[in-house]
């Protein structure tokens, strides 16, 4: 997980499972907190995901919120790829899962483009090159993200681009529970921004969903915001599966690659591999960097 923007707290100097102890807030989201802390065993910070939601949870959503936590570190685990964030330990506080993570030294893509603006297009073909990249060996040993997005991937300081959050993600394997839904009946699993067609539509994700999802990804990185975005999550779901894509008016050399990687059909879109190569070639034909 990023140490960038950090956010004091109370809880600084708490004990985490009787090893971690806490330093500060690194970020908040549906599951519970991230907090930047200290391994008093081996002596090195990590980030160190708890489920918060856990006194005020009902049962179901409970069970849902704890098997997404371990399944996002099985599936994190899983893949052995520096471009995937490193998974160190899975342990409990008062029966609140804990997963402790790397700490990644540098913002997210979303902190970039919210503090900066857009990229120029080579430098976000190098950034998408590298997440393909883990994409593929995700792919490879089949796990799915499902949940690619800028506040998804960090950018270290030095260059290595980092895919995290594998909270919603699926395994094949029969006994990971992968088709159970993880969201209460009838909800989106995933960002809407990002949602592949098929997705939209209600059918099950493949790897062409991930592909799509860091095309649009790419898109909003260059373009300044996501493609099919509209006024309401059913307009927005009608874009995706109806609309063509938007003329990118920013993208210059990446424009082709992104009309590939968001074809409607998913069977049409290069695999993460192919794709990594096409992104590597647009990032090599001139000045860009994945650095923050």
């Amino acid at each position: 997980m990023f140490s960038g923007d950090q956010e004091q707290t109370g809880e600084a100097g708490r004990l985490l499972a009787g090893r971690y102890r806490v330093v500060a807030q690194l970020g908040r989201g549906g599951m519970g907190v991230v907090w930047r802390a200290v391994d008093e065993v081996l002596h090195r910070e990590v980030a160190v995901k708890e489920l918060r939601t856990y006194t005020d949870a009902a049962g179901p959503e409970l069970a849902d919120l704890r098997l997404r936590m371990q399944r996002e570190a099985r599936a994190a685990a899983r893949v052995r790829h520096p471009g995937v964030v490193a998974v160190h330990d899975v342990t409990e506080v008062d029966g609140r899962p804990l997963i402790v993570m790397e700490l990644v030294d540098g913002p997210s893509l979303d902190d970039v483009l919210r503090d900066r603006g857009a990229l120029d297009p080579r430098q976000a073909a190098d950034i998408g090159a590298k997440v393909m990249d883990a994409l593929a060996a995700a792919h490879r040993v089949g796990v799915l993200h499902r949940d690619v997005k800028p506040g998804n991937i960090l950018l270290e300081t030095g260059g290595r681009v980092v895919l995290t959050d594998f909270g919603i993600a699926t395994m094949e394997d029969p006994n990971d529970g992968s088709a159970t839904h993880l969201t209460r009946s009838g909800e989106l699993v995933g960002s809407l921004d990002y949602l592949a067609p098929e997705r939209a539509q209600g059918h099950d994700p493949g790897p062409a969903s991930d592909v799509w999802a860091l095309g649009a990804t790419l898109y909003a990185a260059v373009e300044g915001s996501s493609p099919f975005r509209r006024t309401s999550t059913w307009s927005t779901l009608t874009a995706i599966v109806v609309d063509p894509l938007p003329e990118p008016r920013r993208s210059g050399p990446l424009t082709p690659v992104l009309r590939r990687l968001m074809d409607k059909d998913p069977q049409a879109r290069p695999d993460a591999e192919a794709a990594r190569l096409l992104l590597a070639e647009v990032a090599a034909a001139g000045p860009g960097s994945a650095g923050p």
